[in-house]
């Protein structure tokens, strides 16, 4: 017989979750989210809090970059030019996230998890994140790369999808937004 479990997601991450879905709730707000190297895991930790749709409208786990140009609309081009790991491509996944979903904010996170695919100027443990608010101005880039450093491949994806729980909370800033 299997044991009665309410989540199978750390404690702290399905606390941010709550804390997201209640603020956002309060606001009337709904929200969405574009993942790659959280694969879902942002989304998971919000689908835990029970009446979580009504604010969650949709997550995109967008892994490939295929699937971040056919899915996100992300131009190959702007991929090409600057990484799947870069302010550009985390600031077109969160707006077309935004389009797709008619929420009123889009996260989006991309990243190096690890333990392979660093680099020197994109060391493991690297993740960009881009918010994108319904009414804003397309010109102002909202978009930040964080360096986690090598937490092994399950922290730095932790440490990413608390920093993006905490980027959907009403009023957050990001460090390069005025």
């Amino acid at each position: 017989m299997t044991e009665h479990q309410d989540t199978l997601l750390p404690p702290e991450l399905v606390e941010a979750a709550r804390r997201v879905i209640e603020a956002n709730r309060a606001e009337g707000r709904k929200i969405a989210v574009a993942e790659s190297c959280t694969g879902g895991l942002v989304v998971a930790a919000l689908t835990e809090i029970p009446g979580s749709s009504d604010v969650l409208g949709c997550g995109f786990v967008t892994y490939s970059n295929e699937a971040k140009v056919s899915l996100l609309g992300v131009s190959v081009e702007m991929i090409e030019t600057f990484g799947a790991v870069s302010i550009a491509v985390a600031w077109a996944m969160a707006r077309g996230a935004l389009e797709q979903s008619g929420a009123d904010t889009a996260v989006a996170i991309t990243g190096v998890a690890g333990p392979g695919g660093g680099s020197e100027k994109k060391p493991v443990g690297t993740v960009v994140f881009g918010r994108a608010r319904k009414g804003a101005d397309p010109e102002d880039i909202a978009a930040d790369k964080r360096h986690f450093g090598d937490l092994g491949r399950g922290g730095v994806r932790l440490q990413a999808a608390l920093c993006a729980l905490e980027l959907l909370m009403p009023g957050a800033t990001l460090a390069e937004e005025p």
